[in-house]
């Protein structure tokens, strides 16, 4: 029997309780057997602004996850060509691991502007999406109401974001609750986002 992964893609600077939240609840409250949180690189054609290495990311997303046997960190997108599609990292993941079925998560927030990615009908074609709970301005595209690859999951709606976490951290303000103590630590022990 294939396993059944789905990927989460983010930056995840930081990673914070809610992507875990949402992890979780994906993958026990659903058919999915593991979640794999995709660590998406810095696209070298952006400006850099505050997002850190991607090794600094990568690590804070495997001391987030240690202490979850379904939710796993990935690193994968780091050897693709930059820029990257999704849809190439589907059909790259597929060809190397052919025992695993691969499905992407998404918010609500993400699904309004699905229509705009690349190659987004063969993501659908040969792929599920799951599709989770999130508040945002928009509506999603009638093509995508009841279509039968895409799975909505009443997921708790979090609303935080790491954009919130750098920001209080540089205004000096705790936010320790929003952070595993693992990735509290290291924010706090690297001196990340102070400046």
């Amino acid at each position: 029997m294939d396993k059944k992964i789905g990927l989460y893609f983010g930056t995840f600077n930081p990673i914070h309780v809610g992507h875990l939240i949402i992890a979780n609840h994906m993958v026990e409250n659903s058919d999915l057997d593991e979640i794999w949180m995709m660590v998406t690189p810095h696209n070298p054609f952006k400006k850099k602004s505050s997002l850190l290495d991607n090794h600094h990311r990568l690590e804070m997303v495997y001391l987030a996850t240690q202490e979850y046997d379904k939710i796993k960190p990935s690193d994968f997108e780091f050897k693709l060509p930059q820029p990257n599609y999704t849809i190439n990292t589907l059909t790259q993941l597929s060809e190397k691991y052919p025992d695993k079925k691969f499905s992407l998560i998404m918010g609500e927030d993400n699904l309004k502007s699905f229509h705009k990615w690349k190659n987004y009908e063969a993501i659908l074609d040969d792929y599920q999406v799951y599709v989770y709970p999130r508040i945002s301005e928009g509506i999603v595209e009638t093509q995508f109401d009841n279509h039968k690859k895409i799975h909505r999951v009443e997921a708790p709606i979090v609303q935080i974001s790491s954009t919130m976490i750098r920001n209080g951290i540089k205004e000096g303000k705790s936010i320790r609750p929003l952070l595993s103590d693992a990735v509290w630590k290291y924010v706090d022990d690297m001196n990340f986002y102070r400046k």
